[in-house]
Order: structure tokens, then C-alpha cells, then sequence
């Protein structure tokens, strides 16, 4: 229904920003993290909302971006997680950090993070590892053929896995392969390992 808004800032109080639009103010619910990356109050913000609607009740959330919304959505999925739990993840943890937390299975991390207990933190890696990665401004997965795997996960591979074809299809390569002719030879043998034909 509502898919972003645009107005001045009115209010930042905790996890609520007060958002002025053509005469009407509305109280959107978002995560400190995100709070902190818009203006100052009295300038102008574009804000991405979902619209949490109940037969009791109607809550507007808001999020820094549209990949910060599907962070959102993605923790909704996980068992366990309500629209205020994952506020207050998203509040306790940046972007970033949540991605590596996720990829590198840091538990330790994840507990530490505000309304997350051990299970609900083993239920998050194990539903949302590999999902999330592509969402960072800087890549979680380092590779040195971050194109090739931007390029395979286009393709609906899995980064992690494209990234480790690519590794195994850069040892078999010859030494004297280099250039354009490298990216393509690499391109081609990953797919086949992705494909499960090598």
C-alpha cells in the first residue's frame, strides 16, 4: 500500500520519527540505526515503509532504504521474529555487521544484540545465511573476482558458492592465461561447477 514516503522530519524520539507530508504527520517506527542515517529534524527525508495492519491494529514502519526494508521482511521469516523484534535487532546491530554476524556464524555476536536470545540467533544464521550479503555497501564475501560473483548471483547462483567455483576454476587454470580471456575462461568453468556438469 505504502511503499515510501517523503516529507520533513519532525521528531526523532527512540525508535518512532515523526514525518511531516503535505499537512499530515505520520509516526513511523524505526530502527535507531537507520534513524541515525537520515537528517537532522526540519530537513527533508525520503523514507521506505511497510504497513503492519491487524484487525486491532495498524502500525507504519520505516526503514534508512528499500534494502534495509528487505532485511526487514527477510527477519520476519525467521521463526520466532514479530515486527518488533526485528526493529529492535535492526536497532541493536548495523547492516554490515548483521551480514558478517550471519556469514561468518558468529553467535557470540548475534546474542549480544538487544531482544536476541541463542536459539532465535541459531534460527537466523541457519535461515539467513547467503540471503542478505548482497544488501552491504561493502561486500561481506571478499573475493578477488567480485564482478564474476556479482555477475553468477545475477544468474540466481548463490555468492558463496560462486565464489568458491571461481576459486576452483582459477587453480585449474593455466598460468599463462590473463586479461579478458582469464574473466571469460573463469566465468564458463564456474558455471560448470555450479551446474554440477564438473
Amino acid at each position: 500500500m505504502f511503499n515510501s514516503l517523503r516529507g520533513t522530519i519532525t521528531e526523532k524520539a527512540g525508535d518512532c520519527l515523526m514525518l511531516l507530508t503535505g499537512g499530515l504527520e505520520w509516526e513511523i517506527a524505526m530502527p535507531a540505526t537507520d534513524m541515525e542515517r537520515l537528517p537532522p529534524v526540519g530537513e527533508e527525508a525520503r523514507v521506505s515503509t511497510w504497513l503492519y495492519h491487524r484487525e486491532d491494529m495498524m502500525k507504519l514502519f520505516g526503514f534508512y532504504d528499500d534494502d534495509r526494508r528487505s532485511t526487514f521482511l527477510e527477519l520476519l521469516k525467521v521463526d520466532g521474529i514479530g515486527p518488533k523484534g526485528a526493529l529492535k535487532i535492526m536497532g541493536g546491530i548495523g547492516q554490515e555487521d548483521l551480514e558478517r554476524a550471519l556469514e561468518t556464524e558468529d553467535l557470540a555476536r548475534l546474542e549480544v544484540v538487544p531482544g536476541l536470545g541463542k536459539k532465535t540467533a541459531q534460527k537466523m544464521i541457519l535461515a539467513l545465511k547467503g540471503k542478505l550479503v548482497h544488501r552491504s555497501e561493502t561486500p561481506v564475501l571478499l573475493s578477488p573476482h567480485n564482478d564474476l560473483v556479482e555477475a553468477l548471483a545475477e544468474m540466481g547462483y548463490d555468492r558463496r558458492a560462486a565464489a568458491d567455483a571461481l576459486a576452483r576454476a582459477e587453480s585449474a587454470l593455466p598460468p599463462e592465461t590473463a586479461g579478458a580471456e582469464k574473466e571469460q575462461h573463469l566465468f564458463r568453468q564456474a558455471i560448470l561447477y555450479l551446474s554440477g556438469i564438473r
